[in-house]
């Protein structure tokens, strides 16, 4: 078997179809064997947009992505297959696709390398390519090769995939790739009122046991996050300050003082620190962030971010400063309002927006997609070795932590005011939901048991040491 990565991004892909020698637009394709002449795909109306114009399908993509097998030849069907779902999908995010092709790219090199026929479903089920990936992925998570979650993905991509094999009438096969049954489910709301729900469950599909670890020292809030302690903060500031990167320590910071997230830090442009605040009187600014402001936000999500006043003079000075007027004017688009806040030496973006994401990009050379990578990259090389030089060498932590770090530097200064009868619990729970975009309560209870937990936990551990310690030295008096 050759030696290829299974899935490739194009820079840049447009959807042909086959004309004649007289089109204006016909290019010439010559083969080996034959030759003809293409064009770029018409565009087609695909349904309506709100306001009752036709909406297009498009044909030009960026970060297309393709799944190769074990000898880097494109797996025909699982492309059209890609090219399809991005064809008739309105708002278009690149990385979903590429992760379902990681995803075809994982079966097809389990196919190559047990020799297997993908179209072949015998009478034996067991035999059938599905249940045998099924069965190799629950073997891979019991040995720790591969987590839950990425392999219940897994398996519903590959289900997708055939899924829309048969319904395009591509594959017939001799037996069903899988059996299914629906099952209700009783679910509770944020209100308190329960409600039915029907699913769909296979016998090839993988379970997530969620396990929740309340003494973990993690607070779920979109992913396992770790509230920083006060000294591992300082510690954080002073190795971004001796690195001497402005635009990493403001970033670090934004994230530190408003809870933002990695894309929506990311995607700030020069106006939203540059143009007029009308709260003159107020200590912080509220910035709305999410669709139709320009700031990304996770699952679209529309929210607020509530900056510092002296913060945002910070950003806006930053703005006006010579050394990033330089890098916008490197940058696609030039030293203007929409511009990025936060580029890269070169001017290039550090997180691509999905609005200049939907844009196709006809002189775009990279086969990468901007999602943050420069800041993981510095965190890597310039934040955690000076951590662990200098104060542990056990420091670890990531960038989304700084969510959490806020969220409970919140929290502690909330429950202070509670102690000293200034709020109520309720008002103090009700602040940090806001500030930190929650839908559900639930998430915000996690930060104000935190500390509890914690608490109870080493309170617990000593405890017992202290007991098995007894024991022991209760045993070496016998033994003596």
């Amino acid at each position: 078997m050759g030696n290829h990565p299974g899935k490739i991004l194009l820079p840049r892909f447009i959807v042909t179809e086959t004309t004649t020698k007289d089109d204006p637009f016909g290019e010439l394709v010559k083969l080996p064997s034959t030759e003809y002449y293409v064009r770029p795909k018409m565009e087609m109306p695909v349904g309506e947009t709100r306001t009752g114009g036709p909406r297009w399908r498009r044909n030009s993509f960026n970060f297309f992505p393709i799944v190769l097998d074990s000898h880097g030849v494109p797996w025909a069907e699982a492309n059209l297959y890609l090219l399809s779902r991005i064809e008739n999908t309105y708002t278009l995010v690149m990385s979903s696709f590429a992760g379902i092709a990681d995803d075809l790219a994982a079966f097809r090199r389990f196919l190559d390398e047990e020799d297997i026929d993908w179209t072949s479903f015998p009478q034996h089920k067991l035999s059938r390519p599905t249940y045998r990936f099924s069965g190799h992925l629950r073997v891979a998570v019991g040995a720790g090769e591969v987590k839950q979650t990425t392999a219940k993905r897994r398996m519903s991509s590959v289900m997708g995939f055939y899924t829309w094999l048969m319904e395009e009438g591509a594959l017939f096969p001799d037996y069903a790739p899988w059996q299914s049954k629906d099952r209700y489910l009783q679910l509770k709301n944020n209100r308190g009122f329960v409600f039915s729900k029907k699913v769909q469950v296979t016998d090839i599909g993988l379970k997530v046991a969620k396990s929740v670890d309340p003494y973990a020292g993690t607070i779920n809030d979109g992913g396992e996050l770790r509230p920083l302690p006060l000294e591992e903060q300082i510690w954080l500031m002073e190795a971004l300050f001796k690195s001497g990167n402005t635009e990493m320590t403001l970033i670090h910071l934004m994230g530190l003082l408003t809870g933002a997230r990695i894309q929506t830090i990311l995607t700030f442009q020069v106006r939203h620190v540059s143009e007029g605040i009308d709260e003159q009187d107020s200590d912080e600014i509220r910035l709305p962030v999410g669709p139709g402001t320009g700031i990304d936000t996770k699952d679209d999500k529309s929210m607020v971010l509530f900056i510092p006043r002296w913060f945002r003079e910070v950003l806006r000075t930053y703005a006006f400063s010579e050394r990033a007027k330089k890098r916008r004017r490197r940058a696609t688009g030039g030293d203007t309002a929409d511009q990025y806040l936060f580029l890269s030496i070169r001017g290039a973006p550090l997180y691509q927006s999905k609005k200049d994401s939907a844009v196709f990009d006809d002189s775009n050379e990279l086969h990468h997609q901007k999602s943050g990578q420069g800041v993981r990259q510095f965190k890597r090389e310039r934040v955690l070795p000076y951590i662990r030089k200098c104060h542990s060498a056990t420091f670890k932590y990531r960038f989304h932590d700084t969510r959490a770090t806020y969220g409970m530097n919140l929290t502690d200064f909330q429950l202070q005011r509670v102690a000293r009868g200034e709020i109520t619990l309720h008002e103090a729970r009700e602040f940090v939901r806001v500030r930190m975009g929650h839908e559900s309560a639930a998430t915000t209870d996690l930060y104000l048991k935190y500390r509890n937990n914690l608490k109870m936990v080493r309170k617990v551990a000593q405890d017992y040491n202290a007991h098995l310690q007894s024991l022991a030295n209760q045993a070496l008096k016998g033994i003596q």
